[in-house]
């Protein structure tokens, strides 16, 4: 028996490839919108253009921000082979950017009142990776 087998019988954890170009960018301090345009499958610099928005004031605009970081992750996800459940771990940093967007979706839809995207956005985090719903709020 391997060590990383699942014994519940659930999905392998989903673990998407490293793309580090967007995240260098971002941590030496570019522009998110830079990033983005130079990047636009990083689902890490549309949930920074989120949540740059969101602090703003500008939540219509984060939620489009993230609803577009949102997607990608999820093209990148069924890419890497996930099937729409599983975990998808926050401890694997490629899989960051994914989360953070889901993260801002949910939280924009709570400030504009979309109660049933807030709570779908906030179960899926929480199902896809209890660690990222505890550390990004």
């Amino acid at each position: 028996m391997s060590i990383h087998e699942n014994l519940l019988g659930g999905p392998p954890p989903t673990h998407l490839p490293d793309d580090p170009e967007p995240r260098e960018l971002l941590a030496s301090g570019a522009a998110p919108a830079e990033v983005a345009a130079k990047y636009p499958a990083s689902s890490l610099a549309w949930a920074q253009l989120a949540d740059e928005a969101f602090e703003g004031g500008r939540v219509v605009e984060s939620y489009a921000y993230a609803r577009t970081g949102y997607h990608r992750g999820l093209d990148a996800l069924r890419r890497s082979g996930w099937k729409g459940h599983g975990p998808v771990p926050f401890e694997h940093e490629p899989n960051r950017g994914f989360l953070r967007a889901l993260h801002a979706l949910a939280r924009a839809a709570g400030a504009i009142g979309e109660n049933e995207e807030h709570e779908r956005c906030s179960t899926f985090l929480r199902d896809s990776s209890p660690t990222a719903a505890n550390t990004l709020g």
